[in-house]
């Protein structure tokens, strides 16, 4: 008996922000999700800590230099909406390498 599946786990284009873009007010991380988001991965690549925002206006997580945060909103039946965005600002010192990236995944009905 096949096993029917009712969603397909999707991947948005990889969005990325080289160090020296990052300053001290929140700048875009790539462009807004085109889909809701139900898995997101945050990476900081770069050698210094750094603070995320979905909105660019409040400071939502603050990720450690080589760490990330992992958005599992799917298992709460959450979502990130189509349309957000995801920004960076420096935290107490500016990168001097590395990068910022941001994966995320969606569902497509089968």
């Amino acid at each position: 008996m096949a096993r029917s599946l009712s969603e397909r786990m999707q991947y948005e284009e990889l969005r990325t922000l080289a160090f020296g873009s990052i300053a001290a007010g929140y700048t875009g991380i790539g462009t807004s999700l085109e889909y809701p988001a139900r898995i997101t991965k945050i990476q900081n690549l770069t050698n210094v800590t750094l603070l995320f925002s979905v909105g660019g206006v409040l400071d939502n997580d603050i990720i450690p230099p080589n760490g990330f945060a992992l958005l599992d909103a799917k298992s709460n039946d959450f979502y990130l909406a189509e349309g957000d965005r995801i920004y960076v600002k420096i935290y107490d010192d500016a990168p001097t390498e590395g990068i910022v990236a941001v994966t995320s995944i969606y569902g497509v009905s089968e």
